[in-house]
């Protein structure tokens, strides 16, 4: 892998760190006010790492925002991805910015999104090795 491509991972991995750090800080306090802002950027946290993760094993992706598609891709490179349960995140990338689409999330499932991004993060950091 060329220094490019290495520079390229580690800000997919930093756009990636950025969601969650965001994450964290909607959570501390009233995190019922901030349900949409939350589940979207796990959304966007979970297709950014998965996307690192893809550059880094050299997997071809269509540019999309499917997470179902990105996670197959994953799983056909490494069968343990099969872990990873997104229910209806995907949902969240587009649906929740606009007020036509209102898609207001449990306090419960919001926390279900936080953890899973997070779980996400574990996962592919522990593989991407630069």
């Amino acid at each position: 892998m060329n220094a490019e491509t290495k520079e390229y991972i580690k800000n997919w991995l930093l756009k990636a760190n950025e969601d969650i750090a965001v994450i964290k800080q909607l959570s501390l306090d009233h995190p019922e006010q901030y349900t949409g802002p939350i589940c979207f950027h796990a959304q966007q946290a979970v297709e950014k790492f998965l996307k690192a993760y893809l550059i880094y094993n050299n997997k071809e992706f269509k540019r999309v925002h499917d997470l179902d598609y990105l996670l197959n891709l994953c799983i056909e490179l490494d069968e343990e991805f099969n872990d990873i349960e997104l229910k209806n995140l995907t949902e969240f990338g587009v649906n929740v910015r606009y007020p036509d689409d209102l898609l207001i999330p449990s306090v419960a499932e919001t926390m279900l999104y936080k953890n899973l991004a997070i779980q996400v993060k574990i996962r592919v950091e522990r593989e991407i090795n630069l």
